[in-house]
């Protein structure tokens, strides 16, 4: 069918002296890069878009409750009432603007195999959603507790850190893990013995799926802000870790450069990840 079709432009004069057509026709593939294992953003508390910042200039500010504020007193028959009262902190999410761009030349994309400009815009936008996970990772770094594990996590990290969590009015909900952190739980006995976890699912996937309630949610190394990441994990309530502030998403503007020949394009976004409250997280590290 191929062939029939090659025979055919070239026959009916469509083809152009000097355009490669067989290479086109035949070998029009590029074979992607993988997509890397990233963040959802259901984890985060909210997600602010555009819309919702529009009356926002350069930041973004939110207010928080301060936890254990307020004091029932006991009261003598006749004495004043104390006062008390709600305290409030705030949170400023600061927008910052990231950016790549792209140039072809007009005779690059005359004799490609592929659409060039096409695929190095939707290679870019993954990369967006890269800075994305990396911009969520270092706000939990800033874990107000960290356990501090050995050569390898165990049980005992994990719940641990869950307690700090719970000691502070927060329901743990999930745990995001690197990739040495999740061979390790691999190799924890516990969570294959059926009677203790069920685990079935583990040996058939390959994944861990919850630990002791939470939701395992793996990330890339190649997306984390330091290879170190994936020795870290992060047990978190969803609810209260951390929020995201989009004030621009990801724009697609293209440009020309006719002196050089060049098309091209600008992808840009602005945002910020913030940590809401730093004990809704407890960081574990392995050495």
């Amino acid at each position: 069918m191929t062939f029939n079709r090659i025979k055919e432009y070239l026959g009916t004069g469509i083809g152009t002296a000097g355009q490669l057509l067989l290479p086109r026709l035949i070998l029009p593939m590029l074979v992607q890069a993988v997509d890397k294992t990233l963040l959802d953003r259901s984890l985060a508390k909210w997600v602010m878009g555009p819309a919702q910042l529009s009356k926002h200039n350069g930041t973004f500010n939110v207010n928080l409750e301060t936890p254990r504020t307020g004091k029932i007193n006991e009261v003598a028959e006749g004495a004043e009432i104390p006062l008390t009262q709600q305290t409030y902190s705030t949170i400023t999410f600061t927008f910052t603007k990231y950016g790549a761009a792209v140039r072809i030349t007009r005779e690059m994309m005359e004799d490609s195999q592929f659409e060039l400009l096409q695929s190095n815009i939707q290679m870019i936008g993954k990369r967006f959603a890269e800075n994305e996970t990396k911009l969520v990772l270092e706000a939990l770094e800033g874990a107000s507790t960290t356990v501090t594990g050995g050569a390898a996590i165990t049980v005992a990290n994990i719940t641990t850190a869950m307690q700090n969590v719970e000691d502070e009015d927060f329901t743990p909900t999930d745990i995001i893990v690197g990739t040495e952190v999740l061979n390790d739980l691999r190799n924890i006995d516990t969570f294959s013995e059926a009677n203790k976890w069920g685990g079935e699912a583990a040996n058939r996937t390959g994944k861990i799926g919850l630990i002791y309630g939470l939701n395992v949610h793996l990330f890339s190394p190649n997306a984390a802000p330091a290879t170190t990441f994936k020795r870290n994990a992060y047990v978190l309530d969803r609810s209260q870790a951390y929020g995201i502030a989009i004030k621009r998403d990801i724009s697609v503007e293209n440009t020309t450069l006719p002196t050089f020949d060049m098309e091209g394009a600008v992808v840009t976004q602005r945002l910020d990840v913030q940590l809401l409250r730093s004990t809704a997280v407890g960081r574990i590290t392995t050495s």
